[in-house]
């Protein structure tokens, strides 16, 4: 009987002693689409920041780092030598070399603005063996670390050759990477909960985690997303602990956190975001620049982010395309987003224009709470001015999805839609995916503006931080007045965790490594 026991107590500390460490967060949206080079899903970025790893990252003053490789640069700037790190393996096993590595920069610059530029001024981009990537420019291009080693938008994320030989605008099917943690397919359900385990093989940097660069050390056995809709219901699974932390919370319910010791709120990222709007250049009506113009004027920035936010000390009115407090910042011809909107203008530009009050398609999110004021704010503001909305609500998924369709707006397309922007992913023409003139080549909504390309070229030339300055002071002017997009303020998004959930980098994208569970 005694040794019976013995064996029971044993077999039972034995079981402690294995029990996973699970991290089960509420994300700011479900995860559908798995592929970060067909879309600039926030969710897709940070799925694929779980799985894959890239040659050079961001420290935390968003300066370039050797992550997966080391780099040489010739004296003439015009030849980049990168050196893969040893012991780098994909989830399958097989070992990471120099030829994914090109077949995914590839794959990635034919989508992403700044890898477009790049591919510009590239004579050649070759693997020349399987630890070196040779990457030779016809002219300087001094921010090249600084866009293959950007946090967000499109990063360039290194998956196998054989993946990367997809077409761009084709999803991938497999979701194999060499980062920290691997997707588990068995235990996918798109759009309700995604499962990440611990990858033993992973060997991280030395040097301490440092915003996306660093270590990635991971201290967790698997981290869960799980989709919760209702803010209400994800806060009290969160206060009862049956939830780690949740991405996304609604300020005006924070109060319901307070005095609990269990859980802590805080803002993630100091210059938050910027939300925007986005028109369908391709078709009737806002292939007409007047009609543009007429819907920007009808806008309000203040009645946007009052309705979005409520509480003004988590946002702030800025008519800058580059977002308030970064070093290009400007706020030419943003006046009347900033005063409150003019209607009666919008009313006779639009009478000027050719629309025939034909309905306006506008995709609105249900299940996204930082998604979805904007189109109903902006949907009466736009009925206000004399435009036929026609507000079709749909899951962010399902959004992100049709976005991506250049069918005719009654054909499945559309014609207006709103997103958020981390503002260091808007903070230089280089990296903002809205400033893209290159038609079917740029992102969804694809304006076909020579102007602002011509502009960006200029502004990797520019020699001084002055020059470059007014170069996007031009690019601003541009923008607002052909509408490329439609800023409409920053805010902050704050998100909470347990307690117990420790050491969290406080970078811009969530990420789960160095993450600590307790107790």
């Amino acid at each position: 009987m005694a040794g019976a026991l013995l064996a029971t107590t044993a077999m039972a500390t034995a079981g402690a002693a294995w029990a996973e460490t699970t991290i089960t967060a509420v994300m700011h949206s479900g995860l559908r689409v798995l592929d970060p080079v067909i879309t600039t899903a926030h969710i897709t970025r940070n799925h694929a920041y779980m799985i894959y790893d890239v040659l050079v990252a961001v420290d935390g003053d968003f300066k370039p780092q050797p992550q997966m490789a080391d780099w040489t640069v010739s004296d003439d700037g015009l030849t980049y030598t990168f050196t893969l790190r040893d012991g780098l393996k994909f989830h399958d096993g097989a070992p990471v070399t120099m030829a994914d590595a090109e077949a995914s920069l590839k794959r990635w610059a034919k989508r992403d603005a700044g890898g477009q530029l790049i591919m510009d001024v590239t004579e050649s981009l070759t693997a020349t063996d399987d630890k070196t990537l040779v990457w030779k420019l016809t002219k300087p291009f001094g921010p090249l670390l600084d866009t293959i080693g950007k946090q967000s938008a499109l990063p360039p994320f290194i998956m196998p050759a054989r993946i990367a030989a997809t077409p761009s605008d084709t999803a991938i099917t497999e979701h194999i990477g060499s980062g920290p943690f691997k997707f588990v397919v068995d235990e996918f359900q798109p759009g309700v909960s995604v499962t990440y385990v611990k990858n033993e093989d992973y060997l991280p940097r030395s040097e301490p985690a440092d915003n996306m660069a660093g270590g990635k050390v991971v201290n967790v056995d698997k981290v869960v997303w799980t989709t919760m809709p209702d803010v209400q219901t994800s806060m009290n699974a969160l206060l009862a602990g049956e939830i780690d932390y949740i991405e996304a919370l609604q300020v005006d319910l924070l109060p319901l956190l307070d005095g609990d010791p269990d859980v802590v709120y805080e803002k993630r990222e100091p210059m938050g975001y910027q939300t925007i709007g986005r028109m369908n250049f391709k078709y009737p009506p806002f292939n007409d620049i007047k009609v543009r113009q007429a819907a920007q004027m009808a806008l309000s920035q203040e009645a946007v982010l009052a309705t979005l936010v409520g509480n003004p000390d988590y946002y702030e009115v800025c008519g800058a395309i580059f977002g308030c407090g970064t070093p290009l910042a400007d706020a030419t011809g943003s006046e009347t987003l900033t005063s409150g909107g003019d209607i009666e203008g919008a009313k006779k530009l639009l009478a000027e224009s050719s629309y025939d009050g034909t309905p306006l398609v506008l995709m609105a999110p249900t299940d996204v709470v930082t998604l979805a004021a904007q189109p109903v704010v902006a949907a009466q503001a736009l009925r206000n001015a004399g435009f036929n909305v026609d507000m079709q609500p749909m899951d962010w998924q399902t959004l992100v999805t049709r976005r991506a369709s250049q069918n005719p707006p009654a054909e499945g397309g559309w014609n207006l839609f709103f997103t958020n922007w981390l503002v260091p992913e808007i903070s230089s023409p280089l990296v903002s995916p809205m400033l893209n003139g290159r038609g079917d080549k740029a992102w969804f909504g694809w304006p076909d503006d020579p102007v602002v390309e011509e502009l960006k070229a200029a502004f990797v030339d520019a020699g001084s931080l002055e020059e470059q300055q007014a170069i996007a002071k031009k690019i601003q002017a541009h923008t607002l007045e052909q509408v490329l997009y439609i800023p409409l303020g920053q805010y902050i998004n704050p998100q909470a965790r347990r307690s117990n959930i420790v050491d969290m980098l406080p970078s811009p994208v969530p990420v789960f490594w160095n993450i600590k569970k307790e107790g």
